[in-house]
């Protein structure tokens, strides 16, 4: 937690972008995995987080914009529960560490939000992502759960992007720290890479190095040889001479901020010349868009530079042809660069994608439905404060190369006689994440190797 000063301020500041009813923020229950008393890993609520600071399940905070009041509801635990889990503190302890006075059962809340309702007051939430947060909506303002989404508080979506999307020290300090963890992670998974071993081994390996931190994993690790799979969380292959072996994961800090970084690993001694010359096209990419990164500039521009990079590259390869430009334009590209440059990270490793991209990632602009471009998650105007990844990579997909082939689509751009021999390739990619300030920006946490000489000479040691 950091000190309680800074979630009044944080609370303050949204009094002010939200001026009048009852802001709530639900926290998150414990979520069963086979029954109550076996539960999946406890993640608070990111934006209870941001405001509140309590790492514990069963909380809610409101805010009473016209009385002026902050409140924090939860249920004291009996002594039943101190047998399993040792003493803990009472709600109110709790809620004083965080400058919060004002406490109640969680039967009170739901008297509140009733009598809130019944008033006419306006009650302002997030969209809800979790079952029992709708049943609490439910339950207290009559709200149907397959409608919580769409009655949920645009003005106070707005007001929380506005805030969370600035990173203050104290988080650029976490998001480092998550950072700097997740490139260890990522230097112990090249030292272990070699014909034979486990992509499980690996994976077991660097989700150790998150929990020996003090922390945990941001998200599902993805350890595989089949990388042209965007988002594989499968592990059960063995590498073999002539694989690359692609590692997308990140560590969360006890503060639950997240680091996210991809490497992509020869498993012979050496890249292939065929391998090679990829990698350096999507290397190439990386550092042309890491390169454009500064306050002012459009992040949908940094994502276009990337592809024309990789467009060009393809093209001197023979896997592309005709013009660049045009074959970006009509989204030719996106056959092997199906997703876009990079995400807002923060206290989420996609920061605040519960909320919706259409606010965090594009404030309000309109939203391109053309294959590839669709997925880029962040295309609005660059601030300092902003933290972001910056991921390019190239992927050969054989159902996709199969079905555009089969179609005659893009055929004015694309070589399918040459692609042909690339179907078996798998995909590439390395991922760094920056900190957008003044002038320009700055890489956080140390560096990761990601040249071919750094990447093969550290896989050797």
């Amino acid at each position: 937690m950091f000190d309680q000063s800074i979630y009044i301020k944080r609370r303050c500041r949204l009094k002010q972008r939200v001026r009048s009813g009852l802001v709530l923020f639900l926290g998150n229950e414990e979520s069963p995995m086979n029954c109550a008393d076996n539960g999946y890993h406890f993640r608070q609520d990111s934006s209870f987080l941001y405001f509140f600071g309590l790492d514990f399940a069963g909380l809610a905070g409101v805010v009473d914009l016209d009385e002026g009041t902050v409140a924090i509801y939860g249920n004291d635990l009996t002594i039943e529960d101190f047998v399993w889990m040792g003493p803990q503190p009472t709600i109110r302890e709790r809620a004083l560490a965080v400058g919060v006075e004002k406490t109640g059962p969680c039967a009170a809340l739901k008297e509140l939000l009733k009598a809130v309702k019944a008033a006419g007051r306006k009650v302002h939430f997030l969209p809800p992502y979790r079952a029992e947060n709708a049943i609490t909506l439910m339950n207290g303002l009559g709200v149907a759960p397959d409608k919580a989404g769409a009655e949920a508080s645009v003005e106070l979506i707005k007001a929380v992007v506005a805030q969370r999307a600035i990173k203050g020290p104290e988080e650029v300090k976490e998001i480092e720290a998550a950072v700097n963890t997740s490139v260890d992670m990522h230097m112990a998974a090249m030292r272990m890479v070699r014909p034979g071993v486990g992509e499980a081994e690996i994976a077991a390996e660097v989700h150790r190095i998150a929990l020996a931190a003090g922390g945990d994993i941001a998200f599902p690790i993805i350890a595989t040889v089949h990388g042209e799979t965007l988002h594989n969380h499968y592990h059960g292959n063995r590498l073999k001479d002539g694989d690359m072996f692609l590692l997308d994961a990140g560590a969360e800090s006890a503060l639950h901020y997240a680091g996210d970084l991809s490497s992509t690993i020869p498993v012979s001694p050496k890249f292939t010349p065929r391998q090679r010359e990829i990698y350096e096209i999507a290397l190439a990419a990386h550092e042309a868009a890491a390169g454009a990164l500064k306050p002012g500039v459009k992040n949908l521009d940094v994502h276009l530079l990337a592809c024309r990079t990789i467009a060009a590259g393809l093209k001197d390869l023979g896997l592309m042809k005709g013009d660049v430009d045009e074959a970006v334009r009509q989204g030719a590209h996106a056959l092997f660069f199906p997703c876009g440059v990079g995400h807002m990270m923060g206290l989420d490793v996609h920061d605040m994608e519960d909320i919706g991209e259409i606010y965090v990632g594009y404030e309000g602009m309109s939203r391109s439905s053309q294959f590839g471009l669709k997925s880029l998650r962040l295309a609005r105007e660059l601030r300092p404060g902003f933290v972001l990844t910056i991921e390019p990579g190239i992927y050969f997909i054989p159902e996709l190369i199969n079905q555009w082939k089969a179609a005659g689509r893009f055929t004015d751009f694309l070589n399918y006689d040459r692609i042909e021999a690339y179907k078996d390739f798998g995909g590439i990619r390395n991922e760094e994440n920056f900190l957008i300030t003044a002038d320009g920006k700055r890489l956080l946490g140390k560096p990761k190797p990601k040249t071919i000489e750094d990447v093969e000479s550290i896989a050797r040691i």
